[in-house]
Parts: structure tokens; sequence; C-alpha cells
């Protein structure tokens, strides 16, 4: 692994730049949204710090599982986008949205609600991020590495062994997956938790 990390360097800076892009294009959109779209999330956001706050149940085995679900499905694309060379742009566009969605969540909270906004991302979204985001990235350095791999050794000049590359690329993609699902556990009992420390501030405001 340690090999592999210092290998790869260029790749892992080159998916990282391009995920920060999706992270500010991300928060640039929040501008973009109509004044009726920003009410209607907000009656939404508004809703559920009050469900929250008045102790509504939060099923956090299901929290887990579609938290675990959605992470493995996404790496399970880019496993499958790096067996294929046409996939190779595609694990690109997964990084990218994936900052997107990142940037425009913590960006719609803190544009609206200001530090208290941010104070709910830190508890709601930054944990569980912390995990996935790199484990997201080595996949995708790994799934491009090998894609790369297979054009370099069995389309130009057709020699070399593909299955210790192989192995190499799926138990990366196995051990990313074992973080993810530490990432899931984070995000279904421990960030619902730590929302219902912060939620009596958020109620709080005139939203």
């Amino acid at each position: 692994m340690k090999q592999f990390l210092k290998d790869n360097v260029p790749l892992f800076i080159f998916v990282s730049v391009l995920f920060v892009i999706g992270v500010v294009f991300g928060a640039v959109m929040v501008n973009a949204l109509s004044m009726d779209q920003k009410t209607e999330l907000t009656r939404h956001l508004s809703s559920f710090f009050h469900e929250i706050n008045e102790g509504a149940d939060m099923d956090s085995q299901q929290s887990f599982s579609q938290a675990f679900s959605m992470h493995m499905k996404w790496i399970l694309l880019i496993w499958l986008f790096g067996l294929s060379i046409i996939g190779l742009p595609l694990i690109l566009v997964l990084d990218f949205l994936k900052g997107v969605l990142i940037g425009f969540t913590v960006g719609y909270l803190v544009g609206q609600m200001s530090w208290k906004g941010m104070l709910f991302a830190l508890v709601a979204v930054a944990p569980q991020n912390l995990i996935v985001i790199p484990a997201i990235l080595l996949c995708s350095v790994a799934a491009m590495s090998f894609s790369i791999y297979m054009i370099k050794h069995r389309i130009m000049s057709r020699s070399g062994a593909i299955y210790q590359p192989f192995m190499r690329y799926t138990t990366i993609t196995l051990a990313m997956g074992v973080c993810l699902f530490g990432a899931a556990l984070l995000e279904g009992y421990v960030s619902q938790i730590m929302m219902k420390w912060v939620t009596p501030m958020l109620v709080a405001l005139a939203l």
C-alpha cells in the first residue's frame, strides 16, 4: 500500500483537485437557486429540526443500512469503471459529483444559517466524510491506475501480467469498503446523537 501511494502521487493530486473543484462548484450552485427553491428547502430543514427536538425516533439501523448501501454502490461503480478503458473519464465524473454534493450541502447550510449551519454541518456531514472522501478518492486512484495499466500493457504492448495488478486493485477496493462500513456506522449512530445535541440551538432560529 505504501508503495502504491508513492507511485500514484500525481493521480492523488489530480483527483483531489477535481474533488475540490466539485466542492466549490456545489457551493456556488446554492446561489443559483430561486427564492422559492430556497424557501422550500428551508421549510423541510426547519421541519426536520423540530421533529428531532421534539423527540422523534430516528431509526439508526435504517440510516446505517442506507448509508452503507449508498457508499458501496459508489465504490462498486468506480471498481467497474476501472475495469474498462471507457470508464476512466466516468471515474472522474463521480469524484466531481461527490464534491458537488458535499459543497452544495455545506454551502446551503452555511449560507442560510451562518455559523449555526456550520455547526450542524460539522456534526451531521463532516464526521463520516472524513472517512468517506479519502476512501472514495483512494478507490478512484486505484481504478485509474489499473485502467492506465491495462491501456499500457494489454492494448499498446500486449504484454505484462494482469493477475497481480487486478488483485491489488480489488484488495484496495475491498479495504476501502471496510472503511466505508465504519463511516456508515458513524453516520447511522454517532452523527444522530450529535445532531440531537445541537438541534435545540437550531430550532430557535427563525427559519
